[in-house]
């Protein structure tokens, strides 16, 4: 069985993430960093559908933290076989020099430095010459990394643009490793995170510079993370795979 840990999988993308993993036959263990009730409900709604889950409480900007899930997925549910690092934050919307310095750093550390630490730990679990059996790795971007987010969130997209570069530098430096890492780059999806930065109103807003001209789903999204993870994948590495209604 595939084990794999999505961080940030209480909410949104996340936990559209964990139930399509669980549905495929993925053991799951989850990340979240404060609503214990949502984590709690994804749980229970994988273990009552018959599959295997488990969610901690982490940091993913903390070394300790980011081992300590590790840990507990290895040992509950087996093996780690692969990583969705989901978890990301934005600030609210303003240009970048009206931005509060504290915002860009978390923006920062989370989005960034969250990656690389987990990426780094299931790197340390997965490479052959370190005894692991490979896996697969799924670091979830942005199209804004691209677009800019101008008026936005400059700094949120930077952030993301770096992870599409974490994307394409350690899948070729883990390739011989045996372990695949591709990103997935989601558009406008509907999701609450708009109303975290301050923007409800942002999906509907949103609608009129979207070619497909809808706002897209956390399942739509969970379909891309969920191909990229399979073994229908299994010569994709390196791809920034965009989810993002043509944007």
């Amino acid at each position: 069985m595939s084990v794999t840990v999505v961080t940030g999988g209480s909410r949104g993308i996340g936990a559209a993430v964990v139930r399509r993993l669980a549905a495929a036959g993925h053991a799951v263990c989850l990340s979240y960093r404060q609503d214990v009730d949502a984590a709690e409900r994804v749980v229970r709604e994988v273990v009552d559908a018959g599959g295997r889950c488990a969610a901690v409480r982490a940091d993913v900007t903390s070394e300790h933290d980011v081992e300590g899930l590790f840990r507990t997925a290895r040992e509950e549910l087996g093996v780690v076989t692969g990583l969705v690092a989901n978890a990301g934050v934005t600030s609210p919307m303003a240009p970048l020099a009206d931005q509060p310095v504290a915002a860009l750093r978390e923006v920062v550390d989370v989005n960034l430095v969250g990656p690389l630490l987990c990426a780094r730990r299931a790197v340390q679990s997965m490479s052959a010459s370190r005894g692991g059996g490979g896996g697969s790795i799924v670091l979830v971007s942005s199209a804004a990394a691209t677009l800019g987010s101008p008026g936005e969130y400059v700094h949120y997209a930077a952030s993301k643009a770096a992870v599409d570069a974490v994307a394409i530098g350690l899948a070729k430096e883990v390739a011989a490793e045996r372990v695949r890492v591709n990103a997935v780059a989601p558009g406008i999806i509907d999701t609450e995170i708009h109303a975290a930065s301050g923007a409800p109103d942002r999906v509907r807003t949103a609608v009129g510079r979207i070619p497909l001209g809808r706002a897209g789903r956390a399942e739509e999204v969970a379909g891309a993370v969920a191909w990229l993870l399979s073994e229908d994948a299994s010569y994709t590495t390196g791809a920034v795979l965009r989810v993002a209604g043509g944007m």
